[in-house]
């Protein structure tokens, strides 16, 4: 489903957080020529009613009360490892049947044949070449390149700046930091974390955390 047809229905759209995350989300929807109508922020209602032009809606709680049928959300909190609060809040709202928006910045490449799940994000100035599947709740942050044939699954955060080649499977809950690169092939398993600026040559298990690039002289080309 496309996010003009997704925001065609006459929904409200609410954002959930109101961080750092979601300011950036914020632009991009704004830039698509969204209309944000509120957001949700537990620790914001305590003390505004007005954010960035945006009204201040109340806390999880009022929403939750509130008819999902109204309602797009959109996911504003960020994604760090070790810290599954989004993936929480996905599930919690998704279980109270709320839709979430994909949120997809003008600025971005999507090639032919790529599939975004419920909640993408694609941030500003990111590539997503063709027969890429992207799942539920992913952010493909600032400036990321995926190659033809990735496969990523459900809750991974691609972060800016990071380079994947073609034909690789990142698994659900998977953290790749900011710059990093990973070559043609590769499987990174369901819940890993690769450092930032890591360089990625072969599969990474489950559960593990891959740190760092350690560079090698391999050998010596002759003078011509």
């Amino acid at each position: 489903m496309s996010v003009d047809s997704q925001v065609g229905d006459e929904r409200k759209v609410v954002i959930l957080g109101a961080g750092g995350h979601a300011k950036v989300v914020l632009d991009s929807l704004q830039a698509q020529g969204i209309t944000v109508d509120g957001v949700v922020d537990p620790e914001l209602a305590r003390t505004k009613s007005v954010w960035r032009s945006v009204p201040v809606l109340g806390g999880d709680a009022y929403l939750l009360e509130l008819d999902p049928q109204r309602f797009w959300v959109v996911n504003g909190l960020g994604s760090l490892p070790g810290n599954d609060l989004r993936q929480k809040v996905f599930n919690k709202f998704k279980s109270a049947g709320f839709q979430f928006l994909s949120v997809v910045h003008p600025s971005t490449f999507i090639g032919s044949g790529v599939t975004l799940g419920e909640g993408a994000q694609i941030m500003a100035g990111s590539i997503i070449q063709a027969d890429c599947q992207i799942g539920n709740n992913v952010i493909v942050n600032t400036g990321a390149k995926l190659d033809h044939d990735c496969t990523v699954g459900a809750d991974v955060h691609i972060a800016p700046g990071v380079t994947i080649s073609g034909d690789v499977v990142i698994e659900d809950s998977v953290h790749v930091g900011t710059g990093a690169c990973v070559i043609q092939g590769v499987t990174i398993g369901c819940g890993a974390v690769i450092g930032a600026g890591t360089v990625v040559v072969k599969p990474v298990p489950e559960y593990s955390t891959l740190i760092g690039i350690k560079p090698r002289l391999t050998k010596c080309r002759e003078r011509e």
